[in-house]
């Protein structure tokens, strides 16, 4: 269900805040779902204080925003004041509690939001399959059974919308990991430009490319919470009719070594776009014949985060992920002239 279906119901009187909270919750502490892997804490009781208050304004006829009321979970990488923040790291899990709210969160508890819990992420958000061998995995909600990957490192962001666990996830993206969760798992993902929304309080993974977004059911959904991050106006953009509008489908490196099944579902997508009267050029676009060398190094992640983290990486090694320690020690051979 979207946001402005949530909010018509709760302006209708149909439903409460209160109520949406404690199906969430129930969803949540279900033992058969996927609550214990989704969450790495629960904020119960602060969560149906606040949904408390939402319902009494808006007796009262007042909203805060168009998020007033709505269930929110934050990705285990922001600070929330009397939380400690693991950034999905066991090396992080006795470290003081935060001493203050992220700015996001910050904005978030303004527009009237319910946080109800953090979720869980790959270690250090260093990668974009979303496994982490610390907190457990998060299950694709495509197939429980085999268990696939739910994608990262916002896997628990992701899956809290999908099981209805939240009504929207905020998550983080560096380089992907709000889009790769949100495609994996059915949903939408939106990354904004890096500067666009204020990253104090989150643990960094890269400085130059870090920024945060949101995962939820619709498009609307994240252009209103999008803008709510940012300070913006907290409205809905009309949408833009497909007829006329020319999209570039590119032929070259996004393709390569792709799963015959993902590459049958993407010419069905083209051929859905095409029939809403959209243009697609299918052509190379020669800046991606750079990306393999670019990203032969690692990037700005890699070096931005062994600058980071290069301390504890010497005191801690046998503690990370292996895979994500393997990624940050490459940062160490990086030279300034690479960087820069």
């Amino acid at each position: 269900m979207s946001l402005a279906d949530l909010r018509d119901r709760l302006d209708r009187g149909e439903t409460t805040s209160t109520s949406l909270l404690s199906d969430a919750l129930a969803r949540i502490n279900d033992p058969s779902g996927e609550g214990a892997r989704t969450f790495t804490e629960v904020f119960a009781e602060q969560a149906r204080v606040a949904a408390d208050v939402s319902d009494r304004l808006r007796e009262a006829g007042l909203c805060r925003s168009p998020l007033d009321g709505l269930v929110v979970s934050v990705k285990d990488l922001f600070d929330v004041a009397g939380s400690t923040t693991r950034a999905g790291s066991k090396i992080l899990r006795d470290a003081p509690p935060a001493t203050q709210d992220a700015e996001i969160v910050r904005r978030l508890r303004l527009a009237g939001a319910v946080i109800v819990g953090k979720t869980n992420m790959t270690e250090f958000a260093f990668s974009g399959i979303g496994l982490n061998p610390h907190y457990d995995t998060p299950r694709n909600p495509w197939d429980r059974a085999l268990g696939r990957v739910p994608g990262g490192s916002s896997s628990g962001a992701a899956v809290s919308v999908t099981d209805g666990m939240a009504h929207v996830g905020i998550g983080t993206d560096t380089g992907g990991s709000v889009r790769i969760p949100a495609a994996l798992c059915g949903i939408v993902g939106f990354k904004p430009t890096a500067r666009r929304v204020p990253t104090r309080g989150a643990y960094p993974l890269s400085t130059t490319l870090d920024s945060i977004g949101p995962l939820a059911n619709t498009v609307a959904d994240c252009a209103l919470v999008d803008a709510i991050l940012a300070g913006a106006d907290a409205s809905t953009p009309d949408p833009i009719p497909l007829a006329g509008v020319r999209l570039l489908a590119p032929t070259n490196y996004v393709l390569d070594g792709c799963d015959e099944h993902v590459t049958r579902v993407y010419e069905q997508a083209l051929m859905r776009l095409r029939a809403a009267g959209a243009t697609i050029v299918e052509a190379p676009f020669a800046p991606f014949a750079q990306l393999p060398a670019l990203q032969g190094n690692g990037g700005f992640p890699t070096a931005e985060v062994y600058r980071l983290q290069r301390e504890m990486l010497a005191q801690h090694a046998a503690e990370y992920d292996p895979n994500v320690y393997a990624r940050m020690m490459r940062g160490q051979a990086l030279s300034a002239v690479e960087y820069l």
